[in-house]
């Protein structure tokens, strides 16, 4: 059973940083689409960032396109989103999701098959 942690999230300053961890355990496949999510109060789930680390291709969606960045540590199952210029609108629980089906990192959207319990990101001055 895949199981994943996030971690890193806070209370940061409009135009700081963050950079949020995913530990990842329990994979039965060698290659994963992992991608990482939010959800604002009153929004639907959508997607940040995706990782397919068959090939460490990665998908950014336009909300953090040129701000945020997707990475991998394999040597720690560790998946990292550094986000950058946070804006108030980047406020949400961001969540991190893992699936076998390797297509869906390119499509990045919240249909993944494993979820972590999230980690709140508050972007306030």
């Amino acid at each position: 059973q895949v199981q994943l942690v996030e971690s890193g999230g806070g209370l940061v300053q409009p135009g700081g940083s963050l950079r949020l961890s995913c530990a990842a355990s329990g994979f039965t496949s060698d290659y994963y689409a992992i991608g990482w999510f939010r959800q604002a109060p009153g929004k639907e789930r959508e997607g940040v960032a995706c990782i397919n680390t068959s090939d460490g291709t990665t998908y950014y969606k336009d909300s953090v396109k040129g701000r945020g960045t997707i990475s991998r540590d394999n040597t720690k199952n560790t998946v990292y989103l550094q986000m950058d210029s946070l804006k108030p609108e980047d406020t949400a629980v961001y969540y991190c999701a893992a699936d076998a089906r390797l297509l869906l990192a390119r499509l990045c959207a919240p249909v993944f098959a494993s979820w972590g319990q999230g980690t709140q990101v508050t972007v306030s001055s």
